[in-house]
């Protein structure tokens, strides 16, 4: 045995394993936002990437923002990897490459999440600039390989980045170079959640196509529109993708729980060190028979922990994540938890959006979600493109928003926020295919002039 592990109870039957999802149900009323995000740091004097150590380091502007807000450090050995508020859930981590993650609390409305993202990003900014410290709002570093990037002290990513390198080829180009922005919404019930996750997997193309801002890779044009989403497809297959037994007749947690007990595992957590056991069957591990473990069983908490280790398009775990988009500027970060928001969590929006992807095939599905990484709103679709769903799927947004009648202090609704997104329609470009317009135009061929404009 490896010691205690953990005060979780262990699993006792097959209940167990779904009732870690199911128990996220609650009514509407207790429903709230969840916005997270991933900033990508960098030094000016000169140009290159943040290191963990060191006077100007990453451990600095955690130990600064701890000064500054009174957060809690929580650990890795005797590294602070991250920082905690007490008062409320969220916090702040570190991605494997030192992307700078702020996982927001659940806000009631649109206009909550806007507020603590600027006061975040108020006192990152604060503490970071006199170390010359700053952030890059794309969702892949532009100019760095994996190799020239800082990892920060992590044990989990120790054991991910050998794994990564047997199972695909960019998986380590996804921890180290990669960012994205992450919404997170509830349920009220299996019936509820199942057709919010169809529509969010159905739609998250679409969403990819609209956030797509991650055109550059080593310095040069890398030939895709979102090359995170790119990417994400030649990461993992046993772990990402677009879920397709989600649209089966009879789907619900328990399918999903069938689902991961197949994905191999990465990690198990024993006296607060990680234990390796990358590539091996959380099956096993029920009967007793995981080799590092021998004899042990799973508690709840070792199935909470392998159940953060999937990465499909849209994560269910006691709530839902939609993960499909690039991470952008302030207003792009609340921009998608308003998009997934107005389709979600207003049932007539909720309604429309399901007779939108209803029709759509497996194979449709899949088509968009292997194109979308290059042509981004251009990906052809029904004798059309994504921009025209895309147009849609903002429309009812919009509509959704208006009846939530969320207003703020000026008397504003929640439609404020989808005005990056508005622009996105109007101009029929993305972020992405504006930055390259610029990189072939004015800037001449030059990427590091989008650390300047992409700053945060």
């Amino acid at each position: 045995m490896a010691g205690a592990a953990t005060t979780s109870p262990l699993i006792e039957t097959r209940a167990d394993l779904i009732e870690a999802m199911a128990r996220g149900a609650k009514p509407e009323s207790e429903w709230r936002i969840g916005t997270e995000h991933e900033k990508h740091v960098f030094h000016t004097n000169p140009l290159r990437p943040v290191a963990y150590e060191g006077p100007n380091g990453i451990r600095a502007l955690l130990e600064g923002i701890e000064k500054e807000t009174g957060w809690h450090p929580f650990y890795d050995g005797d590294n602070p990897i991250g920082l905690r508020n007490d008062e409320v859930a969220g916090g702040i981590s570190l991605e494997p490459g030192g992307q700078f993650e702020l996982s927001g609390s659940p806000q009631v409305d649109l206009h909550g999440t806007a507020a603590e993202l600027a006061e975040h990003m108020r006192v990152s900014k604060k503490v970071a600039a006199p170390l010359d410290i700053h952030f890059l709002g794309l969702g892949v570093t532009p100019l760095w390989s994996v190799d020239q990037i800082c990892a920060m002290p992590k044990s989990r990513y120790g054991i991910m980045k050998p794994y990564m390198e047997k199972v695909g080829t960019l998986g380590t180009s996804m921890m180290f170079r990669s960012a994205t922005v992450q919404a997170n919404l509830d349920f009220s019930s299996e019936a509820d959640m199942v057709r919010k996750l169809r529509v969010a997997v159905a739609l998250q193309p679409v969403a990819t196509a609209l956030f797509a801002n991650s055109p550059f890779s080593e310095g040069r044009d890398s030939g895709y529109l979102s090359f995170r989403s790119h990417i994400w497809l030649n990461t993992d297959d046993d772990r990402t993708g677009m879920l397709p037994f989600a649209f089966d007749e009879g789907f619900g947690f328990e399918q999903y729980a069938d689902y991961a007990l197949d994905v191999p595992m990465y990690f198990v957590i024993r006296n607060k060190q990680y234990i390796n056991v990358a590539g091996e069957s959380f099956r096993a591990f029920l009967r007793g028979e995981l080799p590092q473990l021998p004899g042990e069983k799973p508690t709840i908490k070792d199935w909470e922990d392998h159940l953060s280790t999937i990465f499909p398009e849209v994560r269910l775990k006691q709530f839902l994540e939609m993960r499909g988009a690039d991470m952008g500027d302030e207003k792009s970060v609340t921009a998608l938890s308003a998009f997934w928001t107005g389709l979600l969590y207003d049932p007539v929006s909720l309604e429309a959006a399901y007779e939108l992807i209803e029709p759509w095939t497996r194979e449709e599905r899949d088509d968009m979600r292997r194109e979308v990484p290059r042509l981004a709103l251009m990906t052809p679709h029904d004798r059309s493109n994504l921009y025209d769903v895309a147009a849609q799927a903002v429309g009812i947004a919009e509509a959704g928003l208006v009846r939530r009648g969320r207003r703020n202090a000026q008397g504003k609704d929640e439609t404020i926020h989808l005005a990056p997104l508005e622009e996105t329609i109007r101009l029929a470009k993305s972020p992405a295919q504006r930055w390259v317009d610029k990189f072939r135009g004015e800037w001449d061929g030059d990427v590091t002039r989008v650390f300047r404009e992409a700053e945060m």
